[in-house]
């Protein structure tokens, strides 16, 4: 189990450091916009959908550690999905991420994602965990109301 979680704290903090489409994306055609007030973080989410697929996705904005590497691999997930494989996804994630900290989590299907469902052992991490999936969700919506954690 160690090992798992050396990978686990390798990945996120690869995502953290080098974060993947971080930047505007000129061909967005679905933007959403979040924010953590608890911690700061803030975040905006940009996706080209064309035919009900992400084909591609970025983000911007400032957070921790563990918002920036679930914003980065949140990127890298949904790209090529179709939007209804996107909303899978974050019921998948979100489940992983907010089960109880004795429970063990079904994390078939996130990949590396996984990485992330430790936060659920601490309760103040899954806001900065959870919030770029929820941005998902108001952008993949069309919603022009920022998402917020509180």
């Amino acid at each position: 189990m160690s090992d798992l979680r050396d990978l686990y704290q390798e990945v996120i903090l690869d995502h953290t450091k080098r974060p993947r489409n971080f930047g505007p994306l000129g061909s967005a055609t679905h933007r959403a916009s979040g924010r953590n007030p608890l911690c700061g973080d803030q975040l905006v989410l940009m996706l080209d959908i064309h035919d009900d697929v992400v084909r591609d996705a970025h983000f911007g904005g400032k957070g921790c550690a563990i918002s920036t590497a679930s914003a980065s691999l949140l990127t890298e997930a949904v790209k090529g999905k179709t939007t209804a494989e996107a909303h899978a996804l974050f019921k998948l994630f979100h489940d992983a991420v907010t089960a109880p900290a004795e429970a063990t989590p079904d994390l078939a299907g996130l990949g590396k994602l996984a990485a992330l469902a430790g936060v659920r052992e601490f309760p103040m991490r899954v806001k900065c965990a959870s919030l770029a999936w929820h941005t998902l969700e108001a952008a993949l919506a069309g919603s022009s109301l920022p998402v917020s954690t509180e």
